[in-house]
């Protein structure tokens, strides 16, 4: 009979164990869970924008950085400022109320995304913000200047040339010898 008894206890402590972990693993998962969309997309939502914990991608608007201490209200686009689509592009005023600054790369057109709630004032309000470097690296476009976004590097000039070596030798000269 004590055996018994035993085996029940410790069936019981593993049945609230598993349960317990089941119940924090559902509830965690809920609880973190995003719908990443794009602008176009989140119109079209309905209710369910208002609800959701959502994740926005978008290309910042020019001049509509306004940085508050560590936060930061902006607008974003669909497309990229420079894409003839932009003038048509959806747009998306965003709150961010987060714990960190911005980072670094966030700049105007750089690809940002949001993480937040959208709020019934139409402002997405975001507690996370990821960016993109701007297209700083875009491929040298024909008749740019060297060293402009996006240029070639240029070979160095001047008194000495680098052998193959990568020693500096001293750059011939065209004049005769006496």
């Amino acid at each position: 009979m004590k055996a018994s008894w035993q085996s029940a206890r410790i069936w019981i402590a593993a049945a609230v164990i598993v349960g317990t972990i089941g119940w924090l693993a559902f509830t965690g998962y809920g609880a973190n869970k995003s719908y990443y969309v794009t602008i176009g997309e989140l119109g079209g939502m309905g209710d369910k924008a208002y609800h959701s914990q959502l994740r926005v991608e978008g290309f910042v608007q020019p001049g509509t950085i306004v940085p508050d201490g560590p936060h930061v209200t902006f607008v974003l686009n669909e497309y990229e400022s420079h894409s003839p689509k932009a003038a048509t592009g959806r747009l998306l005023k965003v709150a961010y109320e987060g714990s960190e600054p911005p980072p670094d790369t966030f700049k105007d057109d750089a690809q940002a995304v949001a993480e937040g709630t959208y709020g019934r004032d139409g402002v997405f309000h975001a507690s996370q913000l990821q960016a993109k470097c701007a297209s700083k690296y875009a491929p040298a476009q024909p008749g740019s200047q060297p060293g402009a976004p996006g240029a070639a590097p240029q070979a160095p000039t001047g008194a000495k040339a680098a052998t193959a070596s990568g020693a500096a030798q001293p750059a011939p000269t065209s004049q005769a010898a006496n």
